[in-house]
């Protein structure tokens, strides 16, 4: 698997390089925002990036908004020295999947890409059905397809998805923040339940743009999240 790395910082760029290719991934590596986006534009072998906020020519959070409104589902991990809830917040806004800041534990690193990418290649399992519908949603587990039942694809995140088949395949089951992100994180709920929220927010955004406003995903106040069968 092929992995972007992304900042200025080389001294980090290099640090992490070595770290990934220990574990087997094959490494590029770049300097700045645009040399992120033409890396990205022009291999589509990469399948999760790495990326600083604070760079030149074009910062972090806006490389991140311009592949999501370009629809591309590449998993990103933020690193920045920033450590408010409202810059972790405003990162995962942008469309990023998860926000480790600096100074951070490479190996801590090294298991949420492993998070991540378990998540976008997981196969089918087999008590789990491939097809399910949800409303004015088609989902389709094995190649991560969202469709509206009038054809409409929605391109959603790994994370995004993860959240939509959960609730989709357990109809009328309301999950907590904490269970959905141990579920669609596949680690030990370590984060504020704002993580959740966030995903969800621009997942339900997704949803209401190409169903014309429909509700699919329900708030329980106090308790968490459903989608009614």
């Amino acid at each position: 698997m092929k992995v972007l790395i992304v900042d200025d910082d080389r001294e980090i760029v290099e640090l992490l390089n070595i770290y990934l290719k220990n574990e087997g991934y094959d490494v590029i590596k770049a300097y700045n925002g645009q040399q992120a986006l033409n890396y990205i534009k022009n291999d589509d072998e990469i399948e999760l990036v790495i990326l600083d906020v604070m760079m030149p020519k074009i910062n972090g959070i806006e490389v991140v908004e311009k592949l999501r409104e370009e629809n591309h589902s590449i998993p990103v991990i933020i690193l920045s020295a920033k450590s408010s809830d409202n810059d972790k917040i405003q990162g995962l806004i942008s469309g990023a999947d998860d926000y480790v800041t600096k100074p951070f534990n490479p190996l801590e690193v090294i298991a949420r890409v492993k998070s991540l990418l378990r998540r976008q290649h997981k196969y089918t399992e087999a008590e789990e059905p491939d097809t399910v519908e949800a409303g004015p949603l088609i989902i389709k587990k094995e190649s991560h397809e969202v469709k509206t039942i009038t054809g409409k694809a929605i391109q959603l995140t790994a994370l995004e998805f993860g959240i939509l088949y959960l609730l989709a395949s357990h109809p009328n089951r309301v999950f907590s923040a904490e269970e959905i992100f141990e579920a669609v994180w596949n680690q030990e709920s370590i984060v504020s339940a704002k993580t959740v929220m966030v995903h969800v927010s621009h997942l339900r955004d997704k949803i209401e743009a190409a169903t014309g406003g429909e509700k699919v995903i329900q708030t329980v106040w106090g308790v968490g999240y459903k989608i009614e069968g």
